[in-house]
């Protein structure tokens, strides 16, 4: 029987999700205004009179009391106005929309890289005979593990960009090659358009920054894949398995494997969230247009609109993110659907 998806997910879920967005707006609109720095003064001329300054932050709302300004934000942003960008003076949700295709498909092709990874290693280490082998995957691992994703990417920068010279070390795809697409879901609409020109050239500026950001995770997922194959595979039905001579792959593959992809899948779906927010640094590196990028510049320019919505749009992400894991977690685990 097929279980509904939003049916797997307790409603208090969603309410403490709604709640927990509220307090991320409510602190991150408060802490904005009280830090150090006027944006004003950043994007003024040096020959403004004071009058101007008065004017420009009445315009911007900055004149009132931060409760006031709130009151007057949220209001607009319940509607999906999240006002106008101080430095870059378009619309914040049209600026946010333009780039999160490109951090999501970043994102999700790091993801795929990192299950890969991890599930072949964790499977390799489990069936390995040999204690070369499965000391060469530890020690890889433990490298993995300790090499943060932006130590990666200048690796790959210096290594495949500069020295060898064969990947693109900035931007998404040459200007040169004609999109014309519906979305910015560039990579997606390319596969689904036929046009592997435009796959091609995308996966080639992509594939650097998405390895830098997999290699952590695929180390979590090997090592935590790993445990759980091995606990799996001293449990009573694989070893009645083991006993009716099947072999140790087979069992591996159709028996343990799943039920070890459960407590994997939880850990997984957190450090997922973590890799979204590594994208900042990463995609600076890069010159990646994606949300990361753009990030960096309005903290720069301390554009409060744009900081604002960006934090939103992260708080979002990750809580959508924790929900999916959630009802996922419970379809793979009858006895909490139940419960």
């Amino acid at each position: 029987m097929r279980v509904p998806f939003l049916a797997v997910l307790p409603w208090r879920s969603l309410l403490l999700a709604m709640v927990t967005l509220f307090g991320v707006a409510v602190v991150s609109f408060v802490l904005l205004r009280v830090v150090p720095g006027d944006p004003i003064a950043m994007m003024i001329s040096p020959g403004a009179s004071p009058e101007d300054i008065m004017r420009l932050r009445a315009s911007y709302g900055l004149d009132r009391s931060i409760p006031v300004q709130f009151v007057i934000w949220l209001g607009h942003a319940v509607t999906g106005d999240f006002g106008t960008s101080i430095s870059m003076r378009q619309d914040v949700m049209h600026l946010i929309a333009g780039r999160l295709p490109a951090t999501t498909e970043l994102t999700l092709l790091a993801l795929v890289i990192a299950l890969v990874l991890g599930i072949g290693t964790a499977v390799l280490s489990t069936l390995s005979r040999r204690k070369l082998v499965g000391a060469a995957i530890e020690n890889g691992n433990g490298i993995l593990l300790a090499v943060p994703d932006f130590v990666w990417a200048l690796t790959f920068v210096v290594l495949f960009g500069v020295a060898w010279q064969i990947l693109p070390i900035s931007g998404r795809i040459d200007p040169r090659i004609s999109t014309d697409f519906a979305t910015n879901f560039v990579l997606f609409e390319g596969l689904l358009r036929l046009r592997p020109a435009v796959v091609g050239d995308v996966l080639a500026h992509m594939i650097m920054p998405a390895f830098a950001l997999a290699l952590p995770l695929a180390a979590v997922i090997m090592r935590v894949l790993k445990g759980a194959l091995e606990a799996e595979g001293q449990q009573d039905y694989a070893l009645l398995a083991k006993i009716r001579g099947r072999s140790k792959l087979r069992i591996t593959l159709q028996e343990t494997l799943r039920n070890a992809l459960v407590p994997t899948l939880a850990l997984t779906g957190v450090q997922f969230t973590f890799m979204f927010g590594g994208t900042v640094i990463v995609e600076r590196i890069f010159s990646y247009p994606g949300i990361g990028n753009l990030a960096i510049d309005a903290v720069i320019n301390r554009d409060l609109p744009l900081i604002q919505g960006l934090i939103l749009v992260f708080g979002l992400i990750f809580i959508l993110i924790n929900l999916a894991v959630e009802a996922s977690f419970a379809m793979l685990n009858p006895r909490l659907r139940h419960g």
